[in-house]
């Protein structure tokens, strides 16, 4: 049996979702490594913003426009990447979208949150990592939720998409095995960023208060979104021959102060 091949010095990486939050956490990681990176997503400004910073820091990174409801655009994205920076031997799909839509929703609004979280993701990871497994190597990572493993009321659009999301990455890691491609899932905890920024407060107090009947906010604390892009770091910069299927993040608790003794447990 062949040893593994080390990765090649250069693996030009696509991060989806890098306008803000984790996929921009991730694409400024990903860059400080030396990785070439591609920033996409729709608010093409924001992420030429965060390219331009990252090359006046030496680093190659360039922005594209990138709409994952748009089979067009996916696939004039895919080519233009490769064009820009060469073999893509790393995607970080980390686009999504999250709406408060229950079960009951309106079903277009509900299937346009599938589109952008899960069809759009196979799409492009279907383009772009057929390259990869011709050239027996390459990560394709996907960033789901837990809200998989910690159902929430309110978000059946979402929560079907990652459910979506973890059965195809799981699906692929089957289907890749011996290729050399490696199929990985991030599942963040919950997190602060620019997701759900736009949602209704006066509706959004009553749905947390849902949340916490149901057990799902034991504490207040959240995730940074360079937690998580560690995380992808860590999936993506195993050495060959090591793969990491899944890694959960979920914030720590607050610690707490030491809770004094009750009289009965007070040494002399």
């Amino acid at each position: 049996m062949a040893p593994f091949a080390p990765h090649p010095e250069r693996r030009a990486a696509i991060v989806t979702g890098s306008s803000s939050g984790i996929g921009e956490a991730t694409a400024q990681v990903l860059a400080a490594a030396g990785h070439p990176v591609v920033l996409a997503a729709r608010r093409l400004g924001r992420c030429e913003e965060s390219a331009a910073k990252l090359r006046a820091d030496g680093v190659d990174a360039v922005a594209l426009p990138l709409d994952l409801s748009d089979t067009a655009s996916i696939v004039a994205f895919a080519a233009a990447a490769e064009e820009a920076v060469g073999p893509i031997e790393v995607l970080v799909n980390n686009a999504g979208n999250v709406l408060p839509e229950g079960g009951l929703s309106d079903p277009d609004s509900f299937a346009l949150e599938v589109q952008v979280n899960l069809l759009g993701a196979q799409r492009l990871s279907s383009l772009v990592g057929k390259g990869m497994v011709e050239r027996r190597r390459g990560d394709v990572v996907f960033v789901s939720s837990d809200v998989v493993r910690r159902p929430r009321p309110q978000m059946a659009s979402y929560m079907a998409a990652k459910h979506g999301v973890e059965g195809l990455a799981k699906a692929l890691q089957m289907e890749l095995e011996g290729t050399g491609v490696r199929a990985s899932i991030v599942s963040p905890g919950p997190t602060a960023t620019g997701m759900g920024a736009g949602w209704d407060m006066e509706g959004l107090l009553p749905l947390m208060d849902e949340w916490t009947r149901w057990g799902l906010m034991r504490h207040p604390h959240v995730l940074q979104p360079d937690a998580i892009a560690n995380a992808v770091f860590a999936v993506v910069s195993a050495p060959r021959g090591t793969h990491l299927n899944m890694i959960e993040v979920e914030p720590e608790a607050p610690v707490q102060p030491p809770s004094k003794p009750t009289r009965g447990e007070e040494t002399t």
